[in-house]
């Protein structure tokens, strides 16, 4: 064999060694977008069911304004989160909010009682599920990709092409204990709290 076919054959397995790694890459980072897209519109559900719940509320719990205040604060400001981390710390805030309108919510057992009040609950519970296993499919696509990008030879090519490792979509410390749990909506008519008129 000649040099020339030697070195032709030699750089045809390296063109195919990094066109390998390089849709390797892809690959994951499209799978990573993807993921993330899930997530993205299971918050969005959940974020749209609330001005639903907080007017349902609102209509026998009036005097409680600065709950609904900072439902409607923390909504906006998971709305116009930009990326992953701010994302996931609007969102920590927006549970905080959510389970303040929720005990607000339990003190009233006509409330617990209105059918509308009852599929909000239900699609709420519906929806934290969602996100829930959105997040653990968005976390380890994370993972997978950025094992991918911090590992030779992949993070010698990453590094040339602009991969960047991702962040995780986290639950606070608070959060953290009660992961698999939905956000509690017990409304259970044998509530000890009395009603406030």
């Amino acid at each position: 064999m000649s040099a020339a076919i030697i070195i032709l054959i030699v750089v045809g397995v390296l063109a195919l060694v990094v066109g390998l790694i390089y849709n390797g890459l892809v690959r994951a980072k499209v799978r990573t977008d993807e993921a993330w897209s899930d997530i993205s519109v299971q918050l969005k559900r959940r974020y749209d069911l609330i001005p639903n719940l907080v007017n349902t509320v609102k209509g026998y719990a009036a005097h409680e304004k600065s709950v609904f205040e900072d439902v409607t604060e923390a909504r906006a400001q998971a709305l116009n989160a930009q990326t992953v981390s701010e994302a996931a710390k609007a969102d920590n805030q927006f549970q905080a909010a959510l389970k303040s309108l929720f005990a607000v919510a339990e003190a009233y057992p006509d409330l617990k009682a209105n059918q509308s009040f009852q599929q909000l609950q239900g699609e709420l519970v519906d929806t934290e599920d969602k996100i829930q296993a959105a997040r653990r499919f968005y976390n380890g696509a994370a993972r997978d990709f950025n094992v991918r990008i911090q590992t030779f030879p992949g993070k010698f090519f990453a590094n040339m092409l602009g991969f960047k490792p991702r962040d995780f979509f986290e639950v606070s410390d608070s959060e953290a204990a009660a992961v698999g749990q939905p956000v509690n909506v017990d409304f259970s008519s044998d509530s000890k709290q009395p009603a406030k008129k």
